[in-house]
């Protein structure tokens, strides 16, 4: 019984179920083989459609995008964090207004938090389908996505409308905006100068995590990620350490917050007082507040995970610190 109940707060990578249709642009070309993946919490998929894992909002949700090769995203905004690491490929990340104020190319492991309310877009630039794990910023996740005036317009002009209700409807199946519901409308001139350009240097030196030097920070004891004294200084109500081989002894502990497990490399034999599993790359693992558990690798090679816990801080802006 307790390893069943452990086992339902454990999302399985090869169970993810996808949404193709999550998002304004899924008509788009460029775009339209894109998958939304809602794995706890609500997420901010417009589609009736998206499935969600766990339900449970431990003050944040995950996510994740999976899309083949030059498949993009299309520039969006967030009034939360909006977190990625790379689980699978080698992924374009870039910005502002146009997507032309800089970019960033990110191989596995490595880990952007972009800060909020500029536009972002990324793109698997790999040779296959990859696959993005996300983390958002509060139980809604910031009440859910602004688009670039041309990702609508694009849209429309491919069959979708979303609605100020946050709902996309599609008018290629005979969809249409319900009485009272009005179209999203576009962000104006005025409006859009709120939108910054962020230079690349500093996107790269604030937002930008890698790997390799993560996993050289965390012998010995977990690397701080993003916190309010971490490699990304940050206070998005979470934080992210990134734990490998060594870093924690293989002892039963507790934390008085939620968190938020997800393997990176090799396979981790999670414990607790009354039941144990085995976490692999892809994975996601809920810990619940005051439950005493133990992670090691249960094989040898390299092994790493990401673990993610709430905070007091509220979901808001980044901080600037």
């Amino acid at each position: 019984m307790a390893a069943k109940r452990l086992e339902n707060r454990i999302v399985r990578y090869g169970d993810l179920k996808p949404c193709r249709t999550a998002f304004i642009d899924a008509h788009t070309p460029g775009s339209d083989q894109k998958e939304n993946f809602t794995i706890i919490g609500g997420g901010v998929s417009e589609s009736p459609d998206q499935h969600v894992h766990i339900r449970d909002t431990p003050g944040f949700n995950i996510g994740a995008a999976g899309q083949p090769p030059r498949c993009r995203n299309s520039l969006h905004s967030h009034t939360t964090a909006e977190v990625f690491f790379v689980l699978k490929g080698r992924w374009r990340f870039f910005w502002g207004r146009w997507g032309t104020a800089g970019e960033v190319v990110l191989e596995e492991g490595d880990i952007i938090n972009l800060p909020t309310g500029i536009f972002r877009g990324f793109e698997n630039i790999g040779v296959d389908y990859g696959m993005i794990m996300a983390v958002l910023g509060g139980d809604d996740a910031g009440g859910g996505v602004t688009w670039a005036p041309q990702v609508i317009e694009d849209a429309r002009d491919h069959g979708l409308v979303l609605g100020e209700n946050g709902v996309l409807y599609d008018t290629g199946k005979g969809e249409g905006l319900p009485d009272g519901v009005r179209p999203m409308p576009l962000l104006t001139d005025d409006q859009l100068e709120d939108y910054p350009e962020v230079p690349p240097e500093g996107m790269i030196r604030n937002h930008v995590g890698r790997y390799w030097d993560l996993v050289g920070l965390s012998r010995g004891k977990p690397a701080k990620v993003i916190g309010e004294d971490a490699v990304l200084r940050d206070r998005p109500g979470f934080e992210v350490e990134l734990v490998s081989r060594g870093s924690e002894p293989d002892e039963l502990a507790a934390r008085d917050r939620h968190s938020v497990l997800m393997p990176m490399r090799g396979h981790w034999k999670l414990r607790t007082e009354s039941a144990e599993a085995v976490l692999n790359p892809g994975d996601t693992c809920l810990i619940e507040p005051g439950e005493a558990h133990a992670l090691s690798p249960s094989m040898s090679g390299e092994a790493s995970l990401y673990r993610v816990t709430a905070t007091d801080d509220p979901a808001g802006p980044t901080w600037r610190g």
